[in-house]
């Protein structure tokens, strides 16, 4: 950092927040550069999870940004889907069953990012649901849909409900709640051409002889200003889910000293 403040090179210094015992001397250098001729083209980009030893100085005098998984039902979708290849929607011994069931799964994954964004009207809490827990509850969907003459649909609404998405709730009633939405994704209605997956929105499960570019026009055409009912909530949670977006607003620094 020394030397580059100097010769005008970029520096970056990644997941700050595994190295406490390095703040607060990082704090000390931030606070001399004005005190110093640093170089115009000299940059320090760091990289952090929240935390609570993240010194505040450096946050409030440095440019913010955050990474966060898209907003919105439609974004979610599209984002599941460009991670696909062709291959993987096509080769499989049952393609109806599975390419109809793996857009409901990536449906319900996205449900459940959404639910988060109205705060305890969604979830009691605010659970992280990942990439992660929807990729290996595909690989399940996968080899299970394939591995059985009939449809394993317990096992698989356990596996998703219970111990992928589900190993994160804590919650009784959130545990309650992701097993309702659960049933309404892996059920024998998900196999019927047309089956309904919102209601408000007239969001049908597309034919699964789509190809891949088809499944993303389709998630394209979407709305993008989605209905609480998607999410089963209702107009109170879209007032709920206003009210947080205003009070988040700013809340960077907050956001690492909760």
């Amino acid at each position: 950092i020394e030397t580059a403040v100097s010769t005008g090179a970029w520096i970056l210094l990644q997941n700050c927040h595994l190295s406490a015992s390095f703040l607060p001397q990082l704090e000390r250098i931030v606070e001399e550069f004005p005190l110093r001729d640093v170089h115009p083209d000299f940059r320090l980009l760091l990289t952090s999870m929240p935390s609570p030893q993240f010194p505040e100085s450096v946050l409030l005098n440095s440019v913010k940004v955050t990474n966060e998984p898209p907003r919105g039902l439609r974004q979610n979708l599209l984002r599941s889907y460009l991670g696909f290849d062709e291959s993987f929607l096509e080769d499989h011994p049952k393609p109806t069953a599975w390419k109809n069931m793996l857009f409901a799964l990536c449906f319900f994954h996205a449900m459940l990012l959404e639910r988060r964004k109205f705060g305890p009207l969604g979830w009691n809490v605010p659970y992280e649901f990942s990439q992660s827990d929807m990729q290996i509850s595909i690989q399940q969907l996968r080899h299970f849909v394939g591995a059985f003459d009939q449809i394993p649909w317990k096992t698989l609404k356990y596996l998703a409900a219970e111990t992928n998405y589900g190993g994160r709730i804590t919650d009784p009633w959130d545990r309650r709640l992701i097993n309702y939405l659960i049933d309404d994704i892996y059920s024998p209605e998900i196999l019927e051409e047309g089956f309904c997956l919102s209601a408000s929105e007239g969001i049908e499960v597309p034919p699964a002889t789509f190809t891949l570019e088809e499944y993303l026009d389709f998630i394209r055409e979407m709305p993008t200003e989605e209905s609480p009912e998607k999410e089963h909530g209702g107009m109170t949670t879209k007032r709920g889910s206003m009210s947080i977006a205003s009070k988040m607003t700013g809340a960077v620094v907050f956001i690492f000293y909760k």
